[in-house]
Formats: C-alpha cells, structure tokens, sequence
C-alpha cells in the first residue's frame, strides 16, 4: 500500500540519488573521464525519480491533494536538494 511516509522515504532517497549524479557521478565523468558512474547512478536516479512521480499522482488522488501542491511536489524533484525541501515543508506531518 502507498502511503505518505512510504513516499517521505522515496523522496528521500531521490534526493540523495540526485545528489550523487550532480555531484559526484557528472565530475567523474567530466574531469576525469570515468563515465561508468553515470551510467549506474543514472540509471538509479531515473529509475527513482519515474517512481516518485507515479507514487506523487497516486496519492494526489488517494490523498486528495490540491492541483498546486501535487504540481510542487512533482516539481520539486528536478532541482538538487527539491525534495528534501517536499519533504520538510509538505510531508512534515504524515
């Protein structure tokens, strides 16, 4: 069953998937030609970011959540360090 501290924890490690592609996999590849992180990491964070958008729009709808604040949580897991910002700001009580 989805629920919103299922999704915490998924935001969560979203976040940290992006983290490590923006800041540690993208350098590897860039300075010092290694680009077999970004593969991995890449594939990781795609994989996580697909799923944190579905559980998104399961629970706007289990959850009954209002257009503005689904569109901010979905939008939220582009930037690095967006979904921890979800997570304190929208899913504190849950």
């Amino acid at each position: 069953m989805i629920t919103v501290k299922n999704f915490k924890f998924l935001a969560l490690i979203e976040g940290i998937s992006a983290l490590l592609l923006f800041f540690f996999a993208m350098p590897m590849k860039y300075a010092f030609d290694m680009p077999v992180f970004v593969r991995y990491i890449g594939m990781a964070h795609g994989l996580l970011f697909s799923v944190y958008i579905i559980m998104a729009t399961i629970l706007k709808f289990v959850d009954r959540w209002n257009w503005k604040k689904y569109a901010v949580i979905c939008l939220a897991s582009i930037p690095p360090f967006g979904t921890f910002y979800i997570e304190k700001k929208y899913l504190r009580n849950a």
